[in-house]
């Protein structure tokens, strides 16, 4: 993969041009026709940015992130981070650059439930095969990070789910990512606890230099983004 090249905080860091999801699957025999999520999708992020990306259940959202994340591909148009066009990596390419240069976080938390929350933010560490040393040192600052110092022991089971999110988030920064992807994270979380986890991940996003692309429908979650994007019958549209 080539190397990352490097632009001012003014500049395009990610865009999207002309992005159109492929078509879905068929899950029914009633003749329905075929919606795509996306179709000729197309909007530009600047670094250190975060961006809620807005828009009702079943809009697209999810199926955007996993097209800028490389976990699916477009049907047609490109996808560029920061001088790399997706479409030109193949599987160890996309894999090295989600392992090492993108995070993600999920609504559902995606923690290992064996694994105490300081095991949890290792293992992206582990995965790049990070010296023991560095991967402890590295746990600890990101645990410190989102105030869970004290949790370093306990199980998934054993904190709340806006903890459980904490350690999420801790953990898709821990191979410093350049970008950031978050999938509903205060879904499961209440109004306050919600609120509290996106205050924070606004936080970590200014303190360790991240660029941030949030799905979010929660209008109280909005305010706290540098820009607003919604998406909308398959086009990406800017908000004030």
């Amino acid at each position: 993969m080539s190397s990352p090249s490097r632009t001012s905080r003014s500049s395009p860091w990610s865009a999207c041009t002309s992005i159109a999801s492929p078509p879905p699957r068929p899950e029914d025999g009633t003749g329905a026709a075929a919606v795509h999520a996306l179709r000729g999708a197309s909007f530009a992020v600047r670094r250190g940015e975060l961006v809620a990306l807005k828009g009702r259940s079943g809009s697209g959202k999810t199926t955007l992130l996993h097209l800028i994340g490389g976990l699916d591909s477009p049907q047609r148009g490109r996808i560029v981070l920061d001088g790399t066009d997706l479409s030109e990596l193949g599987e160890s390419g996309l894999l090295e650059l989600r392992r090492d240069r993108i995070g993600f976080v999920f609504q559902s938390f995606g923690l290992i439930p064996i694994l105490t929350a300081a095991e949890n933010v290792g293992v992206p560490l582990r995965l790049r095969r990070a010296e023991p040393r560095e991967r402890e040192e590295r746990v600890a600052l990101l645990l410190a990070l989102v105030g869970l110092a004290g949790h370093a022991t306990q199980r998934p089971g054993e904190l709340s789910g806006g903890q459980q999110q904490r350690v999420a988030i801790a953990r898709a920064l821990a191979n410093r990512p350049a970008l950031l992807l978050a999938d509903e994270p205060t879904g499961q979380l209440d109004a306050a606890t919600g609120l509290a986890v996106m205050e924070l991940l606004r936080a970590v996003v200014r303190s360790e230099g991240v660029t941030a692309l949030v799905a979010t429908h929660d209008p109280q979650l909005l305010g706290l983004a540098d820009r607003v994007l919604e998406l909308g019958d398959g086009e990406v549209v800017e908000r004030p």
